[in-house]
C-alpha cells in the first residue's frame, strides 16, 4: 500500500480509537484495520492472556481465530502464546507454519487448517496495571503477508496500547469520581445522623460520632450504612446508649 493512503487509514483509525467507549471498541477498530492495512491475510484475531496463562480471543476476523488460540492453549505454544507472554519476545513470525521448528505441534495443525504463515505482535500493558494484563494482535494467511506487514502491524499494536492506555485512564478516572461522590454522600449522610443524635441526647458533635463509631462496630455494620439507616428513619429507631 503506498504511504499517501496509508497515512489516510491511520488518521481514520485514530479518530476511532480517540471515540471509542471501551475495551472491546478498541480492539474490534485495531482488528478491522489489520483486516483492511495487511496484504495478504487471511485470519486476524486479538488473543488475550490471562493471569493463569491461559488465552482467550475477544476479536477474530473468522471462528478459525478461536480454533487458533484453542490449539495454542491446548499445546502450550505457539505465535500468539510467545508473543503474549510478559516476558516473551513481543513479537513471533512464521514463513512456512507446518514445519517451523519453533511450534512443533501448532505448526502442523496450522498447516492442516490450511494456513502458511503468521506474524504476531504483542499489545504491551499499561505500565501501571498490577495484573501484567498482556496480549498479541495477529494475522495468519494461507499464502504469504505481504511486505511491510511487519512495520503495519507494529503500527496497529502501538495505536491499541496508546488507546487501551487512554480507554484505562479514562475508567479510573470514572472510578474515581464516583469513588469522591460515595465519600461526599458518605460525609453527609453521616453528618445528618450526628445532627439527630445531637438533638435527642444533647451530645456534642465528637460524642455523636463515637456513638455511631461503636455501634456500626457492635452490630458489625458500616459507620455509612448505620448512619443511613438512623437519617431515614430516625422517627422509627434510636441507637442503644453506648455511653461509658
Amino acid at each position: 500500500m503506498n504511504p499517501e493512503p496509508l497515512a489516510g487509514e491511520f488518521a481514520v483509525l485514530t479518530r476511532s480509537l480517540l471515540t471509542a467507549a471501551n475495551i472491546a471498541d478498541v480492539l474490534g477498530h485495531v482488528a478491522a484495520a489489520a483486516e483492511r492495512l495487511v496484504p495478504g491475510v487471511d485470519v486476524v484475531s486479538v488473543s488475550l492472556r490471562d493471569q493463569d496463562a491461559t488465552l482467550y480471543t475477544p476479536v477474530g476476523s473468522t471462528p478459525l481465530a478461536d480454533e487458533l488460540d484453542r490449539l495454542q492453549n491446548q499445546f502450550q505454544e505457539g505465535p500468539c502464546f510467545d508473543a503474549a507472554r510478559p516476558d516473551g519476545p513481543a513479537s513471533a513470525v512464521s514463513t512456512d507454519l507446518a514445519r517451523d521448528a519453533d511450534w512443533p505441534k501448532f505448526g502442523p495443525a496450522c498447516g492442516d487448517l490450511g494456513l502458511t504463515s503468521v506474524l504476531s505482535t504483542a499489545l504491551l500493558p499499561d505500565p501501571g496495571d498490577l495484573v501484567r494484563t498482556r496480549g498479541a494482535l495477529n494475522v495468519y494467511s494461507r499464502g504469504q503477508l505481504g511486505e511491510g506487514a511487519e512495520n503495519i502491524l507494529l503500527l496497529l499494536a502501538t495505536h491499541a496500547a496508546l488507546a487501551l492506555a487512554h480507554t484505562r485512564a479514562v475508567s479510573r478516572e470514572e472510578l474515581q469520581r464516583t469513588q469522591l461522590q460515595q465519600a461526599i454522600e458518605s460525609r453527609d449522610v453521616i453528618g445528618q445522623a450526628k445532627g439527630i443524635l445531637m438533638a435527642r441526647r444533647g451530645l456534642s458533635a465528637d460524642e455523636a460520632f463515637a456513638v455511631l463509631r461503636r455501634t456500626s462496630q457492635d452490630l458489625n455494620t458500616k459507620l455509612a450504612e448505620l448512619a443511613h439507616t438512623l437519617a431515614t428513619r430516625h422517627t422509627e429507631l434510636d441507637l442503644p446508649d453506648t455511653s461509658p
